[in-house]
C-alpha cells in the first residue's frame, strides 16, 4: 500500500506528517489511483501546508469550542452538551470536501430532474391517480405505504407543489459515478447544519476558504425564504410564516432553531397553534393570529391527532381541514414522505420517462421490491450479498444479515413480501479527514438539498459531507451511525463569486415593539429566569455554608442559620437543632448530597436541569452571548456529594465559585444582551420573582435563632444577598435590625433588595398590557401596585423579631406572611393572564418549600414565633410547557 508522500515530494509539497495518507483501494475524493492528488486538491493542500500540524491543531481547537459555544447536536434527546454521555456532541472536521465546477452541474442537473418527478408523483398520488390506473405503481406499494396520507386526498396545494425542500444522500461507486442512496421528502434536515459548518470552517481557515472560488450558501436559503414566502394563500404584506418544530426532544431541534433565526421566522411547537373555522392560529399574547406559511419539520402523521394519528400530542387538531380549505400552506405538503419509500426506487426510471419524457439521470442504489415475485425470489436466494431493509423506511438501516438472521429474515419476508427490500451493498469512496494530527482516508455519505422556486428548483451549493467512523459501512450507516462526523461541502466556481451576500432580498419596514409571542414561549422564559435566579441563589447558599464550615469549623451560628435556611426549603428536617456540631455536619453533607442529586426537585442540580431544558426550548429568544453563558454554565462541575469518611469541603467550593461566575455573566447578558421584547420582560419578571421568594426566605431566618444569635443570622441574610459590602461602607458598625431590614426590603438603590424587586415587576406588568379597556389596570397591576406600596412605606425602624408587635410596631413575622401571600397570589394572576393554556402543574418544576413549615416554627419557640405561610408563592406555580431576526450579511 502507497503513501500519497512520495507523490507530496514530487509535486513540491512539503513532507509534512497530515501527508502520510494511505492511499486506499477504491475511489477516493482527495488522491487519484495513481498516488497524485486530483486537480480541486493540489491547491488546497498547497495551503494548508503552509500550517505546521500544531498551527491546524490548534486552530482546530477552537473550531471545537465554536462548537460547543453554538450548542450543535445531532440525534439525542436534548443537547449532549448538557447531559455529557447522555449524547454525541455534533464532530465537523476541518478539512472540507471539495467538488469541481464540471461534477457539481452534473449533480445539479441530475438532482433537479429527479426533485421534479418525485414532485410529479406527489401530485398524481393525492390527484388524479393517473400512475396507479395505468399500472405504473403496483397498489400495494401506496396503500401499504404508513407515508401515504388518505385524509391528504384531493388536496391542492398552492402552486401545486408538494416538494418543497427536497434532500438526497449520494455515494460515489469505485467507478466515481454517483449513486443515489436515499430521497428525503418528508423533513429534509441537514440544511441548518451544513450552513453552521460553513461558518465554522470559514472562521477557523479564513485564508484558506477566501483564498478559493467558493460558491456561497446565502442565495439558497434567500430563495428558500422567498419560496415560503410566494406560498401564502392571502394578499397580505407581511404574512405569518412558522417553523414547526416538534420540541427540544427532537433530534434536529437545534437545527430548527437555528433556520428559524437565520430566515426571520417564528419557531412554534403544536400547543401554540389552534384552528377556528378551517384556519391555523397562532396563540400569542395579543391573541389569535392567523398562520400563512408552516414550514414543518414534525412527521406527517403526527400533525393532525384529528384525522390522522389519534394518540399524536404533537399535531394541531383540524390542520387536515384547514389545508383542504386552502387557508394555509404546508412545506412540505402533508403525505410527502410517501416519496422517500425505498421500494418506489426501481420504478423511478419508467416514472421518469412517463412523466417527463426523459431518461433517469442519476441512478438509484439497485433496488429490489419484495411486493413482486421475481424480486422477491431475487432477494431471498442473495440474503448473503444483498442488504435488506423497511420497503417504506428511507431511515431504515441496510445492514446485510447474518448466517443466523438470513433464514428468519426469508421467512419473514416471504410473509410481508410488501414491507421489504434487498439493496445493493454499495462500496462507499473515501475522504480525508483530520484525526489525531494526521489525515486518514473514512467513507462518504454526500446529503444535497434542494428548494422550489419559480416552478424548478435550486440546488444548494454545496452540503452535508457524512463521513463513517471506521471502513466497510453501508451507506445507511454512515448517514446515521454515532461516532462518525461531518465536513463542509465546498463547490468551485468557474466565475468570481461575490465574498458578502445579503440574506433579505428587500428592505424591511422598521418595526418595534411586536407582540405576537407565544404564550408558550412566555411562559418558558419566565421560568428560564425563575430557574436561572434559583440556581444562583441556591449557590451562594451553599457556597457560605461550605465557607463557614470550613473557616470555623462545627458548632457557630451563622452556619447553624443557613441549615435552617436549608430546612426551610425542604431540604433538611425543620425540627432539628441546628446549633449542635455533629448535627451541622451531618446537615452539610446531607445538603451537599441532596444539591448534587438531578432527582432531587429541591436541589442545585435540579435547577440546573430545568433551567437548561427551558433554554432549549426558547433558544431562538436568546442572544448568542446570552446562549454561550448557558453552555458555560451546563459545562460547569457540580459540586460532588458528600462521601463517607472525613468531610470534603475544598472541592465542593471550588465547584460552586465556577458556577458563580457563569450565572452572573447570565443574569447580565439576560439584561443587556437582550432586546426588551415581550420574552426579555417575562424573563426578567420570573429573576424578579425568583429573588423576591429567596429574599423572603433569608429575612425568614431571623425568626429561626434564639436573641443570641440575631446577629448571625443578619450577618448570613446581608453576605448571601451579596449585600455586606455596602452595609459595612454605609454604616461601618455590626449588622442592625432596622438597617439590615431597609437595604434589603426597602432601598430601591440596592438590587438585592425587595423594593427593587417589586419596581421592576411593576414596570414590566405596566408594559405588558398598556391599553386596558376603560383605562382601567389589570388584576396583577393591582396587585402590584399594592405590594410596591406597602414596602415603599414600611419604616424599617418600626420592625420587631417579637411575635406580638407592640403599638406602631410591625412584626416581622406576619410582614413576611403577608408579603409572601401577595406574591403568590401575583404569580397565580400572571399566570392565569399570560400562560393559561399550561395551567396543569408538574411536581418537578414546583417549588413548595417544607410543607410543616408552620407546625416546626410554631413548635420551636410558640410563644415568640408568629405562624408562618408557605415557604414559596410557588404553590401557585405552573410548570412551563419560540420570531428571530436572520443573519442579515455573512460570509457563508
Amino acid at each position: 500500500m502507497r503513501s500519497t508522500e512520495l507523490a507530496a515530494r514530487r509535486q513540491g509539497l512539503p513532507d509534512l506528517p497530515s501527508l502520510a495518507y494511505p492511499a486506499p483501494e477504491g475511489y477516493d475524493e482527495m488522491v487519484a489511483p495513481d498516488g497524485s492528488l486530483r486537480p480541486a486538491w493540489r491547491p488546497f493542500m498547497e495551503q494548508v501546508s503552509t500550517l505546521a500540524p500544531e498551527e491546524l491543531t490548534r486552530r482546530w481547537e477552537r473550531g471545537l469550542r465554536l462548537l460547543r459555544d453554538s450548542g450543535l447536536a445531532h440525534d439525542v434527546p436534548l443537547d449532549p452538551i448538557f447531559h455529557g454521555d447522555g449524547g454525541r456532541s455534533w464532530a465537523l472536521d476541518p478539512f472540507p470536501l471539495l467538488m469541481e465546477p464540471r461534477e457539481w452541474r452534473y449533480i445539479e442537473c441530475a438532482l433537479i430532474q429527479r426533485a421534479t418527478v418525485l414532485n410529479a408523483v406527489l401530485a398524481d398520488l393525492y390527484g388524479p391517480n393517473h400512475l396507479l390506473n395505468e399500472g405504473q405503481l403496483p397498489p400495494a406499494l401506496l396503500h401499504a405505504n404508513p407515508g401515504f396520507l388518505r385524509p391528504l386526498h384531493g388536496a391542492r396545494p398552492v402552486g401545486k407543489t408538494f416538494l418543497h425542500f427536497y434532500a438526497v444522500d449520494l455515494a460515489r461507486a469505485p467507478d466515481g459515478r454517483w449513486w443515489v442512496i436515499d430521497d428525503r421528502t418528508e423533513t429534509p434536515t441537514g440544511a441548518g447544519y451544513a450552513l453552521e459548518n460553513r461558518q465554522i470552517v470559514a472562521r477557523v481557515l479564513p485564508e484558506i476558504y477566501h483564498g478559493f472560488n467558493v460558491q456561497r450558501l446565502a442565495p439558497f436559503f434567500m430563495r428558500a425564504r422567498e419560496t415560503l414566502a410566494r406560498l401564502t394563500p392571502r394578499a397580505v404584506e407581511t404574512p405569518l410564516m412558522v417553523v414547526w418544530t416538534p420540541g427540544p426532544y427532537n433530534d434536529s431541534h437545534h437545527e430548527h432553531v437555528y433556520l428559524a433565526r437565520y430566515l426571520g421566522l417564528t419557531v412554534v411547537e403544536g400547543e401554540d397553534m389552534t384552528t377556528r373555522d378551517d384556519r391555523v392560529y397562532l396563540k400569542t399574547l395579543e391573541g389569535l393570529k392567523p398562520i400563512d406559511v408552516i414550514f414543518r419539520h414534525n412527521e406527517g402523521s403526527y400533525c393532525d391527532p384529528l384525522e390522522l394519528r389519534g394518540d399524536s400530542t404533537l399535531g394541531v387538531p383540524g390542520l387536515v381541514g384547514a389545508v383542504h380549505a386552502g387557508t394555509v400552506s404546508v412545506a412540505n405538503a402533508l403525505g410527502a414522505r410517501v416519496a422517500e419509500a425505498p421500494a418506489l426506487k426501481p420504478f423511478l426510471p419508467a416514472l421518469c420517462r412517463r412523466l417527463l419524457g426523459e431518461d433517469l439521470m442519476m441512478p438509484s442504489v439497485a433496488t429490489w421490491w419484495c411486493g413482486q415475485a421475481r424480486e422477491r425470489s431475487y432477494v431471498c436466494s442473495n440474503l448473503d450479498t444483498l442488504a435488506v431493509r423497511s420497503a417504506f423506511n428511507a431511515r431504515s438501516d441496510t445492514t446485510l444479515a447474518t448466517p443466523e438472521e438470513r433464514e428468519a429474515l426469508a421467512a419473514d419476508i416471504n410473509a410481508r413480501p410488501w414491507n421489504y427490500v434487498g439493496q445493493e451493498a454499495v462500496p462507499l469512496s473515501t475522504v480525508p479527514v483530520w484525526h489525531n494530527g494526521a489525515l486518514e482516508p473514512l467513507p462518504l455519505v454526500l446529503r444535497v438539498h434542494l428548494v422550489a422556486h419559480d416552478g424548478g428548483y435550486i440546488v444548494m451549493p454545496g452540503g452535508l459531507a457524512r463521513v463513517g467512523p471506521g471502513p466497510g459501512l453501508a451507506p445507511g450507516q454512515v448517514a446515521r451511525t454515532r461516532g462518525g462526523g461531518t465536513k463542509d461541502v465546498w463547490v468551485l466556481a468557474d466565475e468570481t463569486v461575490d465574498p458578502v451576500i445579503s440574506v433579505r432580498s428587500r428592505e424591511e419596514t422598521p418595526r418595534r415593539g411586536l407582540r405576537d409571542l407565544p404564550s408558550r414561549v412566555a411562559d418558558n422564559t419566565c421560568w428560564l429566569g425563575r430557574y436561572a435566579e434559583r440556581c444562583e441563589d441556591t449557590t451562594r447558599l451553599l457556597r457560605k455554608a461550605c465557607v463557614l464550615a470550613a473557616e470555623n469549623g462545627f458548632g457557630e451560628p451563622e452556619l447553624a442559620v443557613v441549615l435552617s435556611i436549608f430546612a426551610l426549603l425542604g431540604h433538611l428536617p425543620l425540627e432539628s437543632d441546628y446549633t449542635d456540631a455533629d448535627i451541622q455536619e451531618e446537615a452539610l453533607r446531607a445538603v451537599l448530597r441532596l444539591n448534587a442529586d438531578p432527582e432531587e426537585p429541591e436541589g442545585l442540580a435540579a435547577a440546573l436541569v430545568n433551567a437548561r431544558r427551558t433554554a432549549v426550548a426558547v433558544r431562538d429568544r436568546l442572544s448568542n452571548d446570552t446562549w454561550r453563558a448557558i453552555v458555560q454554565l451546563a459545562q460547569a462541575p457540580l459540586p460532588p456529594p458528600a462521601e463517607e469518611g472525613p468531610l470534603d469541603l475544598e472541592s465542593p467550593q471550588g465547584a460552586l465559585e465556577s458556577l458563580i461566575m457563569p450565572l452572573l455573566a447570565l443574569g447580565g447578558l439576560s439584561l443587556d444582551a437582550m432586546t426588551q421584547a415581550l420574552s426579555w420582560r417575562f424573563l426578567d419578571i420570573g429573576r424578579r420573582m425568583e429573588r423576591s421568594t429567596h429574599l423572603l426566605d433569608l429575612l425568614t431566618g431571623l425568626l429561626m435563632v434564639d436573641d443570641a444569635d440575631v446577629g448571625a443570622a443578619l450577618n448570613v441574610a446581608l453576605d448571601v444577598s451579596d449585600s455586606s459590602m455596602t452595609y459595612r461602607s454605609r454604616y461601618l458598625a455590626p449588622p442592625g435590625v432596622a438597617p439590615t431590614i431597609d437595604l434589603l426590603v426597602c432601598d430601591e438603590s440596592n438590587p438585592r433588595a425587595l423594593a427593587y424587586q417589586l419596581a421592576r415587576l411593576e414596570g414590566h406588568i405596566a408594559k405588558l398590557a398598556p391599553d386596558q379597556a376603560f383605562g382601567l389596570p389589570t388584576e396583577e397591576h393591582r396587585q402590584i401596585t399594592g405590594l410596591l406600596s406597602e414596602v415603599r412605606t414600611l419604616d424599617p425602624r418600626r420592625v420587631t423579631l417579637d411575635a406580638e408587635a407592640g403599638p406602631g410596631q410591625v412584626a416581622l413575622g406576619e410582614l413576611l406572611k403577608r408579603l409572601r401571600g401577595q406574591l403568590g397570589e401575583l404569580n397565580h394572576s400572571l399566570t392565569l393572564h399570560y400562560f393559561a393554556h399550561a395551567l396543569e402543574t408538574s411536581p418537578e418544576m414546583e417549588r413548595t418549600g417544607h410543607p410543616d413549615l408552620e407546625a416546626a416554627l410554631a413548635a420551636r419557640d410558640a410563644d415568640r414565633r408568629p405562624e408562618m405561610g408557605p415557604a414559596s408563592p410557588g404553590d401557585e406555580e405552573t410548570s412551563p410547557g419560540a420570531t428571530g431576526v436572520g443573519t442579515e450579511e455573512i460570509v457563508s
